[in-house]
């Protein structure tokens, strides 16, 4: 079941076979990886439900779910950072989406390039 409302039911549908290979969460989302495309940066990682995911996979943008909001959200709607959808991949266990995108601007909502910026964590000896 998808967190977000029901759509109506002549509203578009990820292709069923996509939706097969998806191993969600129980509330219905999958972990969703950006990289920027061409140098392998990691960038972010968010949530997509079947409808984020089809919207990402048809629109060219990056669609994420907002677990907080309860709301799909296009990267870069507000703040201008947009992600271009290059190619998107599932894991082995369809648990974890790929997504290589050309990030424009900032990717982490603190204003950072990559959400991955604070600094390495201390490896014991």
């Amino acid at each position: 079941m998808s967190p977000a409302s029901p759509q109506p039911a002549d509203a578009a549908r990820l292709d069923p076979a996509i939706a097969a290979r998806l191993k969600r969460t129980p509330d219905g989302l999958v972990a969703a990886i950006a990289q920027q495309y061409d140098t392998g940066e990691v960038l972010m990682l968010g949530w997509m439900d079947d409808e984020a995911l089809r919207r990402t996979l048809t629109s060219g943008r990056c669609t994420y779910y907002s677990r907080s909001r309860r709301a799909y959200w296009a990267k870069g709607d507000t703040s201008g950072h947009v992600q271009y959808v290059k190619s998107v991949a599932l894991d082995c266990d369809g648990d974890a989406v790929l997504v290589k995108v050309d990030q424009v601007g900032a990717a982490c909502h603190t204003g950072d390039r990559t959400c991955f910026d604070s600094g390495a964590l201390p490896l014991g000896d």
